[in-house]
């Protein structure tokens, strides 16, 4: 079959996990079944790295890792590619992001993210996305100094994303690309930078054309992916233009429709 899959990516919150956060209860069984026929399975997520690895420690050498949208990817714990941002970019982000109510900003580097003090209140809910983390006395000073890849911006107080930041950060636009990612989280890349390229870098690296590939998503910062790929599982929970563009379905991430329509394809044969 010239178009079995042999490449599954998949986003995190909203996809694969559940309302709790959780993995669902089948997915060793059935991940571990995809491993022996052959595919590999790509976590591809606006977390940072090391918490999808923190979270999946038992497939650490399994996995290919797609982190923080796109803009770092690793396998056996060795980087396949990242996106640095100019310094210049980062700075002026976190000029304009200062002026908008409500905007806790995010430095990410490869491995670790950086918060100055004010976001301490919120630390329960970023340290769901990214699990290495760090204070420090002024994010203008770190971002001279290390490497960022991402700029992300949480609503902490709201919840409400899209219509509260999202909105002021989407003016940035142009020499940096804005995505929305939840609910809680808008993204600042490199131009150009999304899910969709660090799939396109996957499949050219491992030698995997689009036809063997599938994706899952929920969410606008899926929209690349679920397109870089012919089979194309939106969530039925997903966001409405998701949901347009996506050709298949899964059912919703709290009904683990990824390893639900997994193991469909995997009794067709088609993985």
């Amino acid at each position: 079959m010239t178009d079995k899959i042999k490449l599954i990516f998949c986003d995190m919150d909203g996809t694969l996990l559940d309302g709790e956060s959780n993995l669902p209860p089948d997915f060793d069984e059935v991940i571990g079944e995809a491993i022996r026929r052959g595919a590999i399975f790509a976590p591809a997520s606006g977390r940072q790295y090391t918490a999808l690895v923190r979270q999946m420690a038992a497939y650490a050498d399994d996995f290919v890792f797609i982190s923080e949208n796109g803009t770092f990817a690793a396998r056996h714990d060795e980087e396949l590619f990242s996106s640095e941002m100019k310094k210049e970019d980062v700075l002026r982000i976190l000029k304009e992001g200062s002026k908008i109510p409500g905007a806790y900003p995010v430095l990410c580097g490869k491995r670790m993210a950086y918060v100055e003090e004010g976001f301490r209140p919120y630390l329960r809910e970023m340290e769901k996305y990214f699990t290495q983390n760090r204070i420090v006395p002024d994010l203008e000073e770190t971002a001279a100094r290390e490497a960022v890849i991402k700029v992300a911006y949480c609503d902490a107080e709201r919840g409400d994303a899209e219509r509260t930041i999202y909105p002021e950060l989407k003016k940035l636009a142009g020499p940096v690309h804005v995505a929305l990612s939840s609910n809680y989280w808008v993204d600042l890349m490199n131009p150009g930078m999304n899910k969709g390229v660090a799939v396109k870098k996957i499949q050219e690296i491992l030698g995997v054309p689009p036809e063997n590939c599938a994706a899952f998503g929920d969410y606008l910062n899926d929209l690349e992916m679920l397109r870089a790929v012919k089979y194309g599982f939106a969530m039925e929970n997903a966001h409405p233009e998701v949901l347009a563009a996506a050709p298949y379905r899964a059912e919703a991430n709290t009904a683990y429709g990824v390893t639900k329509k997994i193991r469909e394809l995997l009794d067709e044969g088609r993985i």
